[in-house]
């Protein structure tokens, strides 16, 4: 990021915070999961004409990584709600806002934060093949510097880098696990586990669970059960197109299979869970 940029955010920032009892809180959260089309989502739902997004990105990370610098600066991130009531008063509706964190439904504090901070909110799940997930997690890492080990040796390395994570978060609020954050491939794909914990902590009735297969298959009627869920009127985006996709290398047959094999009882449970078999598994 830029200086201009940077020093502009830094300005907003201080002035969202002086504002923040006039701003709107989120009335929906994109939880996760991290490379399942959450980018695509949002920008999808930031064009719908009642919907007002926050400032400057898409993601806030107020329940994972911001949550110590408190509400006031997290209400600070969103829109005024005279202003953006203004902006969407052709449509005889109230404006609404949200934002999309992937890192939330995998953190095993923010659950918690939002149930207790936003108990009005509606959360949005997206799920992919967990095996395509981390491969494309493994891209993404790579590319941003935050990982220097091939696909393989990363997997390898998986449990003795994440060991510990979790004890030092929860001892600790404030900790940022960095490998919890980056390298956590397989841990990320054990999708029953972590909705589980949303279940128990927000209310299955406030989680809508999709499917990324489905989404960018059948677009219009996956995006018509978004907007039944957050209670928008109907809109459609002019083009239904993928942001934030990576191209790379296929993953080998080999690699494959072994993943696949190691995520069978975790997308089981999945299955259980959620009263489906998930597309992947078809």
């Amino acid at each position: 990021m830029n200086r201009a940029k940077l020093g502009v955010r830094r300005v907003t920032a201080t002035v969202g915070h002086a504002t923040s009892e006039l701003r709107m809180a989120p009335d929906f959260l994109i939880v996760g999961a991290q490379r399942c089309g959450t980018t695509s989502l949002f920008r999808y739902l930031a064009g719908h004409p009642v919907v007002v997004p926050p400032l400057f990105q898409k993601g806030i990370h107020f329940f994972d990584l911001n949550y110590g610098r408190g509400a006031r600066w997290y209400r600070g991130q969103f829109p005024v709600r005279s202003i953006a009531d203004r902006r969407v008063a052709g449509t005889g509706r109230r404006a609404i806002t949200g934002e999309a964190s992937p890192y939330y439904v995998f953190h095993p504090l923010a659950a918690d934060r939002i149930a207790r901070d936003l108990p009005e909110a509606k959360l949005i799940v997206l799920l992919r093949d967990p095996v395509e997930r981390a491969f494309s997690a493994h891209r993404q890492e790579t590319a941003r510097g935050f990982e220097t080990e091939p696909f393989e040796q990363a997997l390898e390395l998986e449990e003795t880098r994440l060991a510990g994570e979790l004890e030092r978060i929860h001892a600790d609020p404030a900790y940022v696990g960095f490998h919890h954050q980056h390298h956590a491939y397989l841990a990320r794909g054990r999708y029953a586990e972590q909705l589980q914990r949303l279940f128990d902590l927000v209310g299955q009735e406030r989680l809508l669970v999709l499917e990324s297969a489905d989404f960018f298959a059948t677009p219009q009627a996956v995006w018509q059960r978004v907007l039944e869920f957050l209670g928008l009127p109907a809109w459609y985006p002019p083009v239904f197109g993928r942001h934030n996709a990576q191209a790379g290398a296929p993953l080998p047959d080999r690699l494959r299979e072994r993943l696949e094999e190691y995520f069978e009882p975790h997308d089981e449970a999945l299955a259980a869970l959620l009263g489906e078999v998930p597309t992947w598994r078809r």
